[in-house]
């Protein structure tokens, strides 16, 4: 069996590929990406919630404390209540991915 090999892109790829189909200098792309990624960790550090239509919406959630087990000691610990960024996947991009990986599984 073939296994599938990760691929991952680099904000300085990204900003490569936007700089080249915009035709902007990369310098100008970066600060503008890079302005954009600080402000969506800004708001959900203040515990907005950020909606991108048919991308997906980031927002910060609160897991509930629980029990845990060391897998070394096999003691048990409690883990605190914590907020963690959770992204749920916005409808129009769930499919393009889904039919875009499962073309490229056919191909294979």
């Amino acid at each position: 069996m073939q296994e599938n090999k990760v691929v991952t892109i680099t904000k300085r790829e990204l900003v490569n590929q936007i700089s080249e189909n915009l035709q902007i200098k990369q310098v100008i792309v970066k600060d503008i990406v890079q302005l954009f990624l600080d402000d969506i960790v800004t708001y959900l550090s203040k515990g907005e919630r950020l909606e991108f239509r048919d991308f997906g919406v980031f927002e910060v959630v609160a897991r509930k404390a629980r029990v845990a087990q060391n897998p070394k000691t096999l003691k048990k610990v409690l883990v605190p209540e914590r907020k963690v960024v959770k992204f749920k996947v916005g409808q129009t991009m769930k499919e393009i991915v889904r039919k875009n990986l499962e073309e490229s599984e056919k191909r294979k």
